[in-house]
């Protein structure tokens, strides 16, 4: 990332969230007594008796866990428009592909970045998945890319961006197979309407992963 870094005005910063589960242990708690339903009985000072509203009992109450996808991603922001965020490095990891709601949450995120104008790249190494995360935001998007064929590679590059030109809107895209002993592609991505700089994967991916303490 250190081309976008290398444009003035512009800085690339790693962000990194992982998924966590959520576990709800059932404690035992003591009520002193019993008051009229939803409400509470609670001694104020001066030994004055007020009634506190409490919630009713729920109507589910199951112990469950929270399922979260990681997160790997460099975004580039232009500090000259208030840090505003114009690009975006997406690393696909397991958890991002690994469940149809995880996959849904990934594509859904690039679409919404792509709609407020941020380039979206999208690098996809992991091999023990079918899944295109591309395709499926493609899809989102009511759109395919003929490149991708009908068996789309698990492994891939891609560099997304909505541009205005003669009046519309068009979405652009650069999509590109991987696999064993390929080289890692080059991507535009694009910090500015008329501004791209290159994003040399084969030089930067293993370094951005030791960043992101990517395993």
């Amino acid at each position: 990332m250190a081309r976008a870094e290398a444009a003035s005005g512009f800085v690339a910063a790693p962000h990194v969230h992982l998924g966590s589960s959520i576990e709800v242990d059932v404690g035992t708690f003591e009520r002193a007594e019993e008051g009229p339903p939803g409400w509470r009985s609670d001694v104020g000072e001066g030994g004055v008796a007020t009634a506190v509203w409490a919630p009713p009992k729920p109507t589910l109450g199951v112990a469950t866990d929270l399922p979260g996808a990681d997160e790997y991603e460099v975004l580039v922001h232009d500090t000259r428009r208030g840090r505003r965020l114009v690009a975006a490095v997406e690393l696909v990891s397991p958890s991002n592909t690994d469940r149809p709601e995880h996959r849904r949450e990934f594509a859904t995120k690039c679409e919404a970045m792509l709609r407020q104008g941020v380039c979206v790249a999208i690098v996809d190494v992991v091999t023990t998945r079918s899944a295109n995360l591309y395709g499926e935001l493609l899809s989102r998007l009511g759109m395919a890319d003929p490149s991708l064929g009908d068996e789309p590679t698990p492994t891939y590059a891609s560099s997304c961006r909505w541009s205005r030109g003669g009046g519309e809107q068009r979405l652009e895209a650069w999509a590109y197979p991987m696999g064993p002993g390929l080289p890692l592609p080059t991507l535009p991505l694009w910090l500015a309407p008329g501004l791209a700089v290159p994003l040399e994967l084969e030089g930067s991916y293993e370094e951005t992963c030791r960043v992101l303490r990517i395993p």
